[in-house]
C-alpha cells in the first residue's frame, strides 16, 4: 500500500525448501517415466485396456512434473519492478495447470479408451507380464510417494493426519507429486484388480470398466489438486492459527496499545506478506515507535520466518507522531 512503510524480514529456510521441493519432483520424474515405458510395451502385448490406462497416466505425471520444475525455475526468480514481490506464485500457476493436466489427459482419455473398450473388448490374453509391470511400477509409485511423505512430514504438526498436512501445505510441488502418487498407487490397485478379476470370471468387459474407474480416480485427484493451487493463487493467508498467533505477538508488545486487522498472503511456499492494524499508546516517541518495528519484526521472524515482508498501516505511525508533537508542544 502506497501510505505504508515496508519492512523485509529474513529469508531463512527459502533454499532448503526449494532443494526439498526439486528433490520429490526428480524422485517422482524417474519414477513416472520408467513406469511408463514399461506400461506402454506391457499394454501393446497384452492388450489389456487398464494397462493402457496405466501408462498415459504415468506418462502424463512425467509430464506434470517436468511442469512442476519449469514452476520452481520461474518462483526462484528474484524481485524486479514489474513484480516487485518476486515469482513465488508461479509454482501456484503451473501446479494448477497440471492440474488441467491431469482432468483433460489423464482422466479424460483413460474413461474415453475404457469406454471405447468397452463397445469391442479385446480377448483376455496371458496377464502375466500385467502383474510383473503393476509390481514393480508400486515399487517406484511407493518409492517417489514416500519422498513426498516424508518432505510433507517434516512441516506436519503434532496430531494431524497426513490429509490435514496436505490441506494445510503451502509448497504446490511437494502436495501435488503426493496426491499424484497416492492416485496412481491406487490405480495400480484397480488395475490390477480389474486384470485379476477379468480372468478370473473370463469377462473381457472387467479390465475396461477398470479403465474407466482409474479414469475417474483421476478426474477426482484432479479437482484435489484444483481446489488446493486455486485457494494459493488466489492469495489465500498464512491460516487462521498462525493469524491468531501473530495477533498475540503484537498484543504482548508494551508499546502496543491496540492491534487492528491483520491480514497475510502466501507470496509462495516460502514467502509471505503481513500487513498490520496497530496503534502504539500516546505517550510512545518516534524513536521508540521506531524499536518497537524492529523487536517486532524480530519476534516475527523468529516465530514464522516465512513472512519476508511486513507493512505496518500508516494511520498507527501517523497517531504516534500527532501524539509526540502534541507532548513536544
Amino acid at each position: 500500500m502506497s501510505d505504508s512503510i515496508a519492512h523485509t524480514g529474513k529469508q531463512a529456510g527459502a533454499e532448503e525448501q526449494s532443494g526439498g521441493s526439486r528433490k520429490v519432483i526428480y524422485a517422482a520424474i524417474v519414477a513416472n517415466l520408467g513406469i511408463a515405458t514399461a506400461k506402454f510395451i506391457v499394454a501393446a502385448i497384452t492388450g489389456s485396456a487398464a494397462m493402457l490406462a496405466e501408462g498415459i497416466h504415468s506418462a502424463v505425471d512425467t509430464g506434470n512434473e517436468l511442469l512442476l520444475l519449469i514452476g520452481e525455475k520461474r518462483a526462484a526468480k528474484p524481485a524486479d519492478r514489474r513484480h516487485p514481490f518476486g515469482y513465488g506464485k508461479a509454482v501456484y500457476f503451473w501446479a494448477l495447470v497440471v492440474a488441467m493436466s491431469v482432468f483433460a489427459l489423464g482422466g479424460g482419455l483413460s474413461i474415453h479408451h475404457g469406454i471405447v473398450a468397452l463397445g469391442e473388448p479385446e480377448p483376455l490374453r496371458d496377464p502375466l507380464w500385467n502383474y510383473v509391470v503393476l509390481g514393480v511400477s508400486a515399487l517406484f509409485e511407493g518409492y517417489s510417494w514416500n519422498v513426498s511423505r516424508r518432505e510433507l512430514n517434516r512441516v506436519r504438526k503434532p496430531g494431524a493426519s497426513l490429509w490435514q498436512t496436505v490441506r494445510a501445505s503451502k509448497n504446490a510441488s511437494v502436495f501435488t507429486v503426493f496426491i499424484e502418487d497416492s492416485a496412481a498407487l491406487l490405480g495400480l490397485a484397480i488395475a490390477g484388480l480389474g486384470i485379476f478379476l477379468g480372468h478370473l470370471l473370463d469377462n473381457p468387459y472387467i479390465d475396461p470398466a477398470a479403465s474407466i474407474l482409474i479414469g475417474l480416480l483421476l478426474v477426482g485427484a484432479a479437482f484435489t489438486l484444483a481446489r488446493e493451487t486455486g485457494g494459493l493463487l488466489l492469495g489465500e493467508s498464512i491460516g487462521q492459527e498462525a493469524t491468531a498467533q501473530l495477533r498475540t505477538i503484537f498484543e504482548d508488545d508494551p508499546d502496543i496499545l491496540e492491534v487492528g486487522a491483520l491480514r497475510t498472503m502466501q507470496l509462495g511456499p516460502d514467502e509471505v506478506l503481513l500487513t498490520a492494524s496497530l496503534r502504539f499508546r500516546r505517550c510512545t516517541r518516534i524513536d521508540e515507535v521506531e524499536t518497537a518495528i524492529a523487536r517486532l519484526e524480530a519476534t516475527v521472524a523468529k516465530a514464522y520466518p516465512e513472512i519476508r515482508h511486513i507493512y505496518f498501516e500508516s494511520g498507527a505511525l501517523r497517531s504516534a507522531m500527532t501524539a509526540t508533537q502534541v507532548k513536544d508542544d
